[in-house]
């Protein structure tokens, strides 16, 4: 019987060589840290805020500090990535991200917390980048939505860990001892990348080069080549900067008023994180099955709309157990399209500047996105709860217009 091309496409796990199997542990156990970092800040926020005195504004510049670290990292370690290889920089940036998590257990004021919080957005740059061009050079010629929707799957538990973190270690020891927590996936994330090796697309690009004795350019030349890709690399930066900061925004503001409205306790709202996580489980797994089936336009298309909509749901709720049914739904769609940049930008962008391309897109969109807590608490201090929920609205809609502006994206010659 003669395969067709679904079949052709198929990824059979059990097939997995010994290679990719670890590719998928390390890139899912460096998602997990990437979550799990950029999570305990923001669901500690309301503890910062009360224990150093300081205002809400100022809180949400923390993430703003983290993802200008993120910004730079991402821009030094991918270039880097590109040039010496995908696997060591994924090596090096553990420790970084390790000095600078044990290190915010002694902070005592807001500067240091924004210094450190720096330096730790500066060593996930990488994790980010790396690991999804890892996955899409390891199956190349395969669709991998599903594949990589899977890997930042298991990444998010390190967002659930970070809130069941909270919900024991906040109430009894502070926020100072809740960040010493997240030292656990780092650790683990060392021992499982021992042995990660480079991939053969990358390798053979490189021996290519060697007897062609070609000098490669810059990688951060090679994504704003041209006009045409310079503003497919804007477009996607400011569709990531949508993604990132609506996330953040929603997991550092919507526990704490959800709490307040409804009189629960920091315990139970720290739950709703874990629902809203499940909840982008179940969207990425199917924005990704859904990506490979149909493609980015309707992928992108669908989720952004439905984003828009679904933030209104948790005024519906009327308790406990209302709520956390609804941030299941609100997960689902804010956070389900995540998994597809990666598949994107690998497919478009050449092996020569691969990681530095997601690592532009990523850090970029991220760097924007950190804003957006800041810019809430503003909005929060000064307007009303509707209003805030107006601006995710419209930041939702500004990324679907932008996607349909993509012309690659419509492309018939390239598998995403």
């Amino acid at each position: 019987m003669t395969k067709t091309s679904n079949d052709a496409d198929a990824i059979h796990y059990k097939d997995f060589t010994k290679q990719q199997k670890v590719t998928m542990l390390s890139t899912t156990a460096g998602f997990s840290l990437e979550h799990m970092d950029h999570s305990l800040i923001p669901i500690a926020t309301a503890a910062i805020v009360s224990s150093l005195g300081v205002t809400q504004a100022a809180a949400g510049l923390i993430t703003t500090f983290a993802m200008t670290g993120t910004l730079l990292g991402g821009l030094f370690f991918g270039i880097l990535a590109d040039k010496i290889g995908r696997a060591r920089i994924f090596n090096w940036t553990i420790f970084v991200v390790a000095f600078s998590t044990a290190a915010l257990y002694f902070a005592d004021n807001i500067y240091e917390i924004y210094a450190l919080k720096f330096i730790a957005g500066f060593g996930t740059a990488a994790e980010y980048g790396a690991g999804v061009t890892l996955i899409a050079e390891s199956f190349a010629g395969k669709k991998i939505g599903k594949l990589t929707s899977l890997a930042h799957i298991g990444g998010q538990t390190g967002t659930i860990l970070a809130a069941l973190a909270s919900a024991v270690i906040l109430p009894r020891y502070g926020w100072n001892a809740l960040c010493l927590f997240g030292l656990l996936p780092i650790a683990f994330a060392y021992f499982v990348r021992r042995n990660l090796k480079d991939s053969a697309e990358f390798e053979e690009a490189r021996r290519k080069r060697a007897e062609e004795k070609k000098k490669q350019q810059l990688p951060l030349f090679e994504v704003f080549k041209t006009p045409a890709l310079a503003y497919q690399t804007i477009a996607l930066i400011l569709m990531m900067m949508v993604q990132i900061g609506g996330y953040y925004g929603i997991l550092t503001w919507l526990p704490k008023t959800m709490q307040a409205h409804l009189g629960l306790s920091v315990g139970k709202s720290t739950m709703w994180t874990v629902a809203m996580v499940v909840g982008m489980s179940f969207g990425m797994y199917l924005f990704g099955a859904f990506l490979d089936k149909f493609g980015p336009r309707k992928a992108f298309g669908l989720f952004l709309s439905m984003s828009a909509v679904a933030l209104y749901l948790p005024t519906l709720a009327s308790g406990y157990w209302s709520l956390l049914a609804i941030m299941v739904v609100v997960g689902f769609f804010s956070n389900g399209m995540y998994a597809g940049f990666g598949v994107i930008v690998s497919r478009l962008y050449p092996a020569e500047a691969r990681v530095t391309a997601n690592s532009v897109v990523a850090s970029g969109g991220k760097f924007l996105g950190g804003f957006f807590p800041a810019i809430i608490g503003v909005l929060m201090d000064k307007l009303t709860f509707n209003h805030v929920l107006l601006f995710f609205t419209l930041i939702y809609v500004f990324s679907l217009c932008v996607m349909l502006t993509i012309p690659a994206l419509r492309r018939k010659d390239v598998q995403f």
